[in-house]
């Protein structure tokens, strides 16, 4: 080969057009899309035909998403991370949060840092995202939702935590939509009930040792819980509301998964709260 002559790898002309055509492909960022609702919301919106990114810190195994390792309580890697995603794509759609975090123990023996952590997760961990992905969102509109729960209506026994900081998230979605809407923007929060996937198992759990006069009633509770969830609907069966929901043109503010949610939802604005209570210490045997 003569010394001027250049030795040059081929491109592959059809890959550099399937990567701009990903590339064009409206973008959603999940926040804890590696199990449960999550999950099956990244393969809902893959079906769809979006470019899905997940953050997470153990990564969505579908082959399709593109996976950015973050611990949503570690600093800003997070807030990063969207910003790397919202670079790297010409139509970023829209945020999806569905990180969450629960733990069954009395208000009084409760830690502080377990407490503290858990709304690290579900509230600021909600906010944060929402406040690094609007810069990018201004540009042309989108859609911003975040996965709630019924127990922001119903309180869950030795769960007020969980159920406060879901309480404050639908708060949070209904204040960012008033502020975002003049950017077309629209802000969702979609509450699943009982739901069966492996957060029953995560949720942490204070023994006897940690809950002292509680510990029966916080075992009762708990177990009420799981037996709830566990035989309650399919995380697909909400991931296809969160999909509906993020892909219609007027998306409703706040919304339930399935009808029987949606009835519970309306019965909780109309009992009263003695009644309303009275049912839930039935629940969760109390």
């Amino acid at each position: 080969m003569n010394k001027t002559e250049k030795s040059e790898t081929p491109t592959n002309p059809n890959k550099s057009k399937t990567d701009r055509l990903e590339k064009l492909k409206k973008t959603v960022i999940l926040v804890g899309a590696s199990s449960g609702i999550g999950f099956e919301t990244a393969l809902r919106m893959l079906g769809r035909n979006f470019s899905v990114a997940n953050i997470s810190r153990t990564p969505c195994a579908l082959s399709r998403v593109k996976n950015y390792t973050a611990d949503i309580s570690d600093g800003n890697v997070m807030e990063k991370a969207i910003a790397e995603i919202a670079a790297q794509t010409e139509n970023l759609y829209g945020l999806v949060y569905c990180a969450g975090f629960s733990m069954a123990a009395p208000i009084e023996y409760a830690e502080e840092r377990d407490y503290r952590y858990l709304f690290e997760i579900n509230y600021f961990g909600a906010l944060r995202a929402i406040k690094a992905v609007v810069p990018f969102l201004k540009k042309r509109g989108g859609r911003i939702l975040i996965i709630s729960s019924m127990g922001a209506t119903f309180p869950i026994a030795f769960d007020s935590f969980y159920s406060s900081s879901k309480a404050a998230v639908n708060m949070l979605a209904k204040s960012a939509d008033i502020e975002l809407r003049p950017y077309n923007i629209r802000v969702s929060a979609v509450q699943p009930g009982g739901t069966s996937t492996g957060f029953t198992f995560k949720r942490k759990i204070y023994g006897a040792e940690s809950t002292h006069e509680y510990a029966e009633r916080v075992k009762s509770a708990a177990a009420a819980l799981a037996n709830m969830e566990q035989g309650g609907m399919s995380a697909g069966e909400v991931a296809r509301e969160v999909a509906e929901v993020l892909c219609e043109k007027h998306p409703p503010l706040l919304t339930q998964c399935g009808g029987r949610n949606k009835f519970y939802a309306v019965a909780g604005r109309l009992l009263p709260d003695k009644a309303s209570q009275f049912i839930n210490r039935k629940m969760y045997k109390q």
